[in-house]
């Protein structure tokens, strides 16, 4: 398959080593694209949830494709989370083209890039861990659930549905945060003057232009490789929001495989429920 040639790639929140991660179709979208730079913007390997009996050959394959992409020449940057925070120690490595950092400014043709994940913004990760914690093993069990009920709906010929998204939309107090959270972000970047701001965290992929006296600057989101698969490309001047699911090379899914491994992860996460 031919490659695309992108001068910036930026993904998040893939949550590698959980059952929700889609691995294999970062895998297979990282396999069409020849970055100048790619920033993994925060929450790629999930400390946070991490088990030795769940890292499947999918997900070392997505590790390895990235420490491909630094040692043919592609810039690569790790910018951490909230679940991969324990890498916050190592901030400020490089290592050849791989470098470590908390957060990052870009010069991109001229106009300055403000990168960083979003979990600064996020009083529950700062203040009540544990609860954080808990919410994500919830959300990665509810997730294992959704890909099960949608497996049954294609087989129906029913359309997916994503039970997370309808919470997030039907809970005032999620989209009051989403909200907040894009309000907090541009203006922060309004008031220093960057062009552009770059986050993950909250898996909803955006852009967004806004504008007031202090000038203009432009948010954008990288969404996530659980529900979404999405991921932010910069090239020629200009953003684009990719989404695999609208990618006619890479969208038809193998549903015999899908349902082989489906049936290993239930079994799986059954066993490490009752330990």
């Amino acid at each position: 398959m031919k490659k695309r040639a992108v001068e910036l790639v930026v993904i998040s929140d893939v949550h590698l080593g959980t059952y929700g991660c889609h691995a294999k179709e970062l895998h297979r979208y990282l396999s069409t694209i020849k970055p100048k730079t790619l920033i993994l913007n925060g929450d790629i390997v999930d400390i946070w949830q991490f088990r030795k009996s769940y890292f499947p050959k999918s997900h070392l394959k997505v590790v390895k494709k990235i420490l491909d992409f630094a040692t043919k020449g592609t810039k690569v940057y790790y910018l951490t989370g909230n679940h991969d925070e324990m890498l916050r120690k190592f901030s400020e490595a490089h290592i050849g083209n791989f470098s470590i950092a908390d957060k990052l400014v870009l010069d991109l043709d001229g106009q300055q890039a403000w990168i960083f994940h979003g979990d600064v913004f996020d009083a529950s990760v700062n203040h009540a861990k544990w609860i954080a914690k808990l919410g994500g093993i919830g959300y990665d069990y509810l997730i294992l659930i959704n890909r099960f009920v949608n497996w049954c709906l294609k087989r129906m010929g029913k359309e997916p549905y994503s039970f997370s998204k309808k919470i997030k939309a039907s809970v005032k107090k999620a989209v009051k945060f989403i909200s907040d959270f894009e309000e907090t972000a541009t203006d922060i970047a309004l008031e220093n003057g960057y062009d552009f701001v770059i986050c993950g965290h909250i898996h909803e992929p955006k852009i967004l232009r806004k504008s007031d006296k202090r000038g203009e600057t432009i948010y954008l989101n990288s969404g996530d490789w659980i529900e979404n698969l999405t991921a932010l490309e910069y090239n020629k001047k200009r953003w684009k929001l990719y989404n695999y699911n609208d990618d006619p090379l890479l969208k038809e899914v193998d549903y015999f495989e899908f349902e082989d491994k489906l049936g290993k992860e239930l079994a799986q996460y059954s066993i490490f429920l009752r330990d």
